[in-house]
């Protein structure tokens, strides 16, 4: 392949390259790279280089931007943009598509169905080609999904769900009064006494213990929808005037409901699900569809039959021999092709009713990755993130072909990838690093593969010519066994198995083969676990003012340090005056946001830093106090490296620092919002958190796919502690695709042989050499790779 440098043209747009000039995004140092168009392109780099800042913050940025300025300026206002990237100039640069790792908001109405749109194929296949009953009306496809008001169940308007309240559960101390708070379920302050006093003014007894009610008066209080108005007088307060008022009785079942229906506040309506019990709904049986669709069958199933079938089952099922029409055979040769690209990126096991909240962030980019194949766009370069995210090394090969279908169809393909499969794959490699944070933002290579065997500085060369086998372990002797099951959920059948205890343990097996649901099944209660600590990959927070260090407390000591110092002593400063969130310290024209909303009429709003405080997100007051010539707000700057050297005399915070580094993230800043946080980077956050504090006991970690989002160089790190972790005498359980920590753990167990329901099965249990040679196991040849030639079959102690 030609290389960039040799392919100069007098005109850059047209030769075949985009080329990126002077990249400041993030901790990009004015990068100049060429990337040829019409390849496989993999960015690569240890975490936190700069390599999404690259080409997702810059080129895929660059692309948007471009593409928004065509667009009406009012149709403009109703898209979200990622705004203009730090960058001179990018040429020859094609209209991009983007398929990252984040997850749309959560809605139990979005399914694997709709993210496919395989769920339109099939209403249009019943819609059209159904068996209708006899004199039925032809329905249109809109009758056959439960997210229309001509489809869904009237009854749970198509939630396939119904919330009910119980007097048990809104009462769970009868024999407390309704002034004591029997009703538990009842809000407390004002609130709460306004409906007590409101009873009290309808005549009921609300000093009465609850049980000695009469029947009749307790289901009218808890159950009513009647609001009577009545004429509440307070019980006066000494030196308070309080006026007679109006109010509005509202029952406990009403309130509860209402409060979860509608409440904008996750607080209120996590309380009120306490006070609610989910059942199938009695209307529809949880199929969540009207029974007039439900009526219309094809090969003798209902649609919501068939949504609830595996995507390999359901292609079966409609790939069968019949009689049928040629409106049913073209409709059912559209859904078998759409089926064909996501089972072919190992989803078979899906079904079209699963909710996407449930999938993983892999799981919902190669369902992406399904639905563009089969769009036919023609000359976009598509940015991915880690596609083979949370993929057994069996499916890496069908993640590959696809990959090579998109680019045979004439675009460019840029992916940001981790595992080294992937890399050797690639037309064209973009190393960058050398490390992470303010010592990455280089690009070291920008060339064929081959040619990043001589870049010295280099991580990735290491672990891409290397070849670096593990050396077999002798297994730890375990200290008893912790024995879970027999599980029977999702598609494991009555399943048990031995966790040695003391040990490093690896649960494999191909997605949805059933790990998740065994791992999870493991509770405090079981004999034999102590402390249980669950170590995943959700958010440390779900907003900007969560950060990484006030999730690990950090934040507290340092704000304790800066109420110590003798300006702030002298002002009177107590801890809260360096706090962003509250009033006193913070800018109050940005509320401690540190930017502020821009309206621009006819465009979107965009964010600016704020005018006040430029975007410390403190007063100017709280700023003049320093502690060794660093404001509150530089501080939170620090990187975590940087902050360990500046605290290195401070041991609660030094300590705090020092578990940061040791799981590999020195290079994030302590203020950086938790919105800008990778699952990878949030579950070493709640790590390093766990780490710091004292352990006492045995405890036993589990953590699902800890090296999602990690260089091999990373992983070396992460291994390092969680392997000092069984050292100090605790289990350690690891849910994992990466088959150098498969064949470093004391144990494996092995699930399958397939997904769904072709997995759910103890395929091979034992050290990893004994796994290896497994037969039937979809593990074990690439197990077996990750040692050495001549590596023994078994290494029990």
């Amino acid at each position: 392949m030609p290389r960039a440098s040799e392919t100069a043209s007098p005109d850059p747009r047209h030769d075949g390259f985009v080329r990126v000039r002077g990249a400041r995004e993030h901790n990009l140092r004015g990068v100049d790279v060429d990337i040829p168009r019409d390849v496989l392109a993999v960015f690569t780099g240890v975490s936190g280089s700069g390599k999404s800042s690259l080409a997702f913050g810059t080129i895929y940025a660059e692309a948007q931007r471009r593409y928004f300025e065509s667009v009406a300026p009012y149709a403009r206002r109703l898209i979200h943009q990622v705004g203009a990237p730090k960058v001179g100039e990018i040429t020859g640069l094609p209209p991009a598509v983007s398929l990252q790792q984040r997850r749309s908001s959560p809605t139990s109405r979005s399914s694997v169905g709709t993210v496919t749109t395989l769920s339109n194929s099939l209403r249009m296949l019943f819609s059209r080609a159904g068996d209708y009953p006899p004199g039925a009306e032809r329905l249109d496809s809109d009758a056959f999904s439960p997210n229309t008001a001509a489809g869904a169940c009237p009854e749970c308007h198509g939630l396939g769900v119904v919330h009910r309240t119980t007097e048990a559960l809104l009462v769970p101390d009868p024999s407390l009064s309704i002034r004591e708070g029997a009703i538990a379920a009842w809000p407390g302050a004002w609130q709460g006494k306004n409906l007590r006093d409101v009873l009290d003014a309808l005549g009921y007894d609300v000093d009465r213990p609850w049980r000695e009610l009469p029947q009749d008066e307790r289901d009218w209080i808890l159950f009513t929808d009647d609001q009577p108005v009545v004429t509440v007088h307070p019980v006066r307060d000494a030196g308070r005037i309080q006026r007679p008022y109006q109010g509005t009785y509202m029952s406990a079942n009403r309130y509860v409901l209402k409060t979860f229906a509608d409440s904008k506040s996750q607080t209120l309506r996590t309380k009120a699900e306490r006070f609610l019990d989910s059942a199938p709904c009695p209307v529809c049986g949880g199929a969540r569809l009207r029974a007039e669709s439900l009526a219309v069958t094809f090969g003798g199933r209902t649609i919501a039959d068939l949504a609830h079938l595996p995507l390999a089952d359901l292609a079966k099922i409609l790939d069968a021999p019949g009689d049928a029409s040629e409106t049913a055979r073209v409709l059912t040769g559209d859904l078998l092709a759409r089926i064909a690209t996501v089972t072919e990126l190992g989803l078979g096991y899906l079904s079209l009713d699963r909710a996407t909240p449930t999938l993983s962030a892999g799981e919902l980019q190669r369902l992406r990755l399904a639905t563009q194949l089969r769009s036919g766009l023609f000359g976009v370069v598509y940015v991915l993130d880690e596609p083979s995210a949370g993929l057994h090394p069996a499916d890496t090969e069908s993640l590959l072909a696809v990959l090579d279908r998109l680019k045979e169809a004439g675009n460019s393909v840029f992916v940001v990838e981790h595992h080294m499969d992937v890399v050797r794959k690639a037309d064209w490699l973009v190393d960058v690093g050398p490390l992470a944070g303010e010592h990455g933002g280089r690009v070291l290579h920008s060339g064929p593969v081959a040619d990043l065997a001589s870049v010295a500085d280099s991580a990735t060369a290491r672990f891409l010519f290397g070849r670096e086998r593990m050396p077999v372990r002798t297994m730890r002797k375990p200290r008893g066994r912790l024995k879970v099951g027999p599980v029977t959920l999702h598609n494991l059948r009555d399943v048990s198995v031995d966790v040695p205890l003391s040990t490093f343990t690896a649960v494999t097996g191909v997605s949805g083969s059933g790990k998740s649901t065994l791992i999870g099944s493991i509770t405090e209660e079981l004999e034999g676990v102590g402390r249980l600590v669950v170590v995943d990959q959700k958010p440390i927070g779900r907003t900007p003012r969560s950060n990484l260090a006030t999730y690990t407390g950090l934040f507290d000591v340092v704000r304790k340090v800066f109420a110590a110092t003798d300006e702030a002593k002298a002002r009177k400063y107590g801890v809260g005056r360096f706090s962003f969130n509250v009033a006193g310290g913070r800018c109050e024209t940005c509320q401690g946001e540190g930017f502020v909303s821009v309206e621009l009429l006819f465009l979107p709003s965009t964010y600016a830093p704020c005018p006040d405080c430029g975007g410390a997100r403190y007063n100017a007051a709280t700023l003049e106090v320093t502690y060794r010539g660093r404001t509150i707000a530089e501080v939170l700057d620090l990187t975590v490296e940087s902050a360990a050297e500046f605290f290195a005399d401070t041991p609660a915070v030094a300590r705090s620092l020092g578990t940061l580094l040791d799981v590999g993230l020195g290079y994030l800043r302590l203020g950086q919002p938790a919105t800008e946080l990778s699952g990878g980077e949030a579950q070493r956050i709640k790590l390093a958190s766990e780490l710091q504090r004292g352990r006492r006991g045995h405890t036993l970690y589990l953590l699902d796919e800890p090296t999602t989002g990690l260089h091999p160089a990373d992983v070396e790190v992460l291994m390092r502690q969680l392997h000092g972790l069984v050292d100090a005498g605790h289990t350690v359980v690891v849910v994992e695709h990466d088959m150098a920590v498969v064949a470093g753990a004391d144990w494996v167990i092995d699930l399958g042989p397939g997904g769904g329901d072709a997995g759910g099965r103890i395929v091979a249990a034992g050290p990893p050499t004994e796994v290896a040679r497994a037969s039937g196991s979809a593990t074990a040849p690439y197990l077996a790779r990750a040692f050495p030639p001549g590596a023994p079959l078994d290494a029990r102690p």
